[in-house]
């Protein structure tokens, strides 16, 4: 914490949001002050979007950890970011990767927007040329930022020091090296200022041209809510293979007894957070074709309503757009190389970001279970051979070989995965012949690997993240519609009410409601229906452990590709067991369905009780001896 005495100079602000474009220029005569940047309401909103400038971006996949530490995603051997070095075993404490504590190796230091964030905090009073109102939602904003930069340390590294105040100038040894604050007091003060942010942000933007993406009071209570669910959660309530854990000084870190009424504090702070959104008009997304080009199947629209709450742009499912981080780079990073054979390779699409076989695999068959728990599906004839028909025209190229394990599955699996054989709705509509694209990936076909790095080394891509409006131009043209990262959406919010309820209350009525708004958008029978009539294990709904473990899944499937995975296996401890399973694929050098279609292991993943929390960097413990390095580090 060394740098906590470093006293904030204007002139090395960091670049602004990049909707702003524009730095913050406001040193005369090479003399820079705090006070200065305070003199007018123009520069002291610069200095406000400096504040967000250190939001994680998220809709960037190399800057998402969500995206690459888990098993979500592999990448060809020549790729690699800061992130997926965590995935493959590599996390270290000299030089730890996705380090938010510093600011390297991939991540933002964060420490230092919170830094930022007091520094705004301590002079906006100064501003003379601004209304009341307007300086109340300045701080609140400022307040949330500051909030949420702690969040994302206490997700990472457990409890953290809560810096309130910046460090005086003058101040002792003693104030300069802050301890850690334990989880509870962590998740306190951070609720806290997430409930005073609340109080005077905007319910909702009313200059969109010039202020979307900025924070409003249903994210300030969404954000909450997640935190409370996340210290409601096995990783942070209870957690035996924390207990006993303390800061040099003898402070104990994590509580030892599991307290249910965590459960019950998350409940409520999702029930209010949903209870405003869906009061201001938030609602699932469903596409309307009304005004659209082409005639739409049902079949087409259920895909379309799931891509499209994630990649139409403030659509009404969207809570919290982040216009810092715009869904560009990860769509060519999820698209295929030669959907349109007619035309050359796109030399701007990658292709090589690609979900492992057992993502694929967790997706639900067309009766809305899991397919190992399905009584009508074959899963043990997973990996036989069957060619596509009429029935299945939208969803497989007809006439084409692929293997049984795509056919009969949910909604969901077709609109989110790309793989060999399966028809791509979008980017461009239609081809020449009037035909539907579909992805062709054995070797020698176009989507297979033409280099080292552009493709999948599985054969599966994220088509959910691409935006069915772009479109395969001439030559080696792609044109992508960005959209601004979805942190939030409504979905999301529902699924962590529904756990919330069930953990503090047990099965109910609410439960199930939220639950099966989100599938019936997915296509998919409803809970009751489906476990009733298609699952062996038909009552499984009706117990509080099996309904855990069907919200579990639920979740994984709605949320998959948008970073949450890797955050909720580790506050559910379940990614000792799912993060050493082999990364899978399919047989990528062959030619022929039959060898082609052989799973083969691509990499064996380990994961271990101490990779739950992320190292402090080694030379944050030397210059500080009030931290002590984290369990197993």
């Amino acid at each position: 914490m060394k740098k906590l005495i470093i006293i904030f100079s204007v002139l090395t602000l960091p670049t602004i949001l990049s909707s702003c474009k524009k730095y913050l220029d406001i040193v005369p005569d090479n003399v820079a002050t705090i006070d200065y940047a305070f003199r007018l309401r123009s520069t002291a909103e610069r200095y406000l979007f400096t504040c967000y400038n250190y939001m994680p971006a998220l809709g960037n996949f190399d800057g998402n950890p969500g995206n690459a530490s888990g098993d979500e995603y592999w990448l060809p051997v020549t790729n690699g970011s800061n992130a997926w070095q965590i995935a493959r075993g590599f996390q270290n404490i000299v030089n730890s990767y996705m380090n938010y504590w510093q600011g390297n190796t991939g991540g933002k230091d964060l420490f230092e927007g919170i830094r930022q964030c007091n520094i705004f905090l301590d002079n906006v009073g100064k501003v003379p040329d601004m209304t009341d109102r307007e300086r109340a939602r300045w701080t609140a904003e400022a307040r949330f930022l500051k909030a949420y930069y702690h969040y994302w340390l206490f997700q990472m590294y457990g409890p953290i020091p809560l810096i309130k105040t910046n460090i005086p100038v003058g101040a002792s040894k003693e104030e300069v090296y802050p301890p850690r604050d334990p989880v509870d007091a962590c998740v306190n003060y951070i609720a806290e200022q997430l409930d005073l942010a609340a109080q005077d942000l905007p319910e909702k933007i009313e200059s969109e041209v010039s202020e979307l993406g900025r924070v409003t009071k249903p994210i300030a209570l969404t954000v909450k809510a997640q935190l409370l669910v996340l210290a409601a959660s096995p990783l942070f309530n209870g957690n035996p293979d924390h207990s006993g854990f303390k800061d040099p000084n003898g402070t104990l870190l994590f509580a030892n007894t599991y307290d249910q009424e965590k459960w019950v504090k998350a409940a409520n702070a999702c029930k209010e957070a949903l209870t405003l959104c869906e009061s201001l008009g938030f609602k699932l997304y469903t596409f309307n074709p009304q005004f659209f080009q082409y005639k739409v199947s049902d079949t087409i629209k259920t895909q379309l309503n799931i891509r499209n709450a994630v990649t139409e742009k403030w659509n009404p499912e969207v809570i919290w757009g982040n216009t810092n981080s715009l869904a560009q780079s990860i769509q060519a990073n999820a698209i295929p190389r030669g959907l349109d054979p007619s035309k050359t390779a796109n030399s701007s699409t990658v292709g090589n970001i690609a979900p492992p076989l057992k993502i694929a695999e967790m997706f639900y068959s067309s009766h809305g279970v899991p397919i190992t728990e399905d009584k009508t599906y074959d899963y043990n004839g997973r990996f036989k051979l069957r060619s596509g028909t009429l029935a299945y025209k939208l969803y497989l190229q007809e006439g084409y070989q692929t293997v049984a394990l795509h056919f009969d599955r949910e909604p969901r699996f077709y609109a989110d995965l790309g793989f060999d054989g399966g028809i791509w709705y979008g980017q461009g509509y239609f081809n020449d012949k009037g035909t539907l694209f579909f992805v062709s990936s054995k070797k020698g076909q176009p989507a297979s690997a033409q280099n080292q790095s552009s493709y999948s080394v599985t054969g599966y891509w994220p088509k959910k993240l691409v935006n069915f409006n772009n479109v395969i131009g001439d030559g080696t043209t792609y044109t992508i519609q960005s959209y601004p990262w979805p942190v939030l959406r409504l979905a999301n919010l529902y699924l962590l009410y529904a756990e919330a309820m069930n953990e503090a209350n047990g099965p109910s009525t609410e439960v199930y409601k939220y639950l099966n708004l989100i599938r019936e958008r997915a296509g998919i029978p409803s809970v009751e229906d489906a476990w009733t009539n298609y699952s062996r294990n038909p009552n499984k709904f009706t117990t509080k452990d099996g309904l855990r473990d069907i919200i579990q899944r639920e979740r994984l499937i709605e949320m998959a590709f948008e970073g949450q995975r890797y955050w909720d296996l580790r506050r559910w401890k379940k990614s000792t067991e799912e993060l050493n399973k082999p990364i899978t694929g399919w047989d990528l050098a062959q030619e022929d369905a039959p060898a082609y279609y052989r799973e083969k292991v691509i990499y064996n993943q380990t994961f271990t009780t101490r990779d739950y929390l992320w190292p402090i960097p080694e030379s944050e413990l030397l210059s500080n001896k009030k931290i002590n390095q984290n369990p197993g580090w």
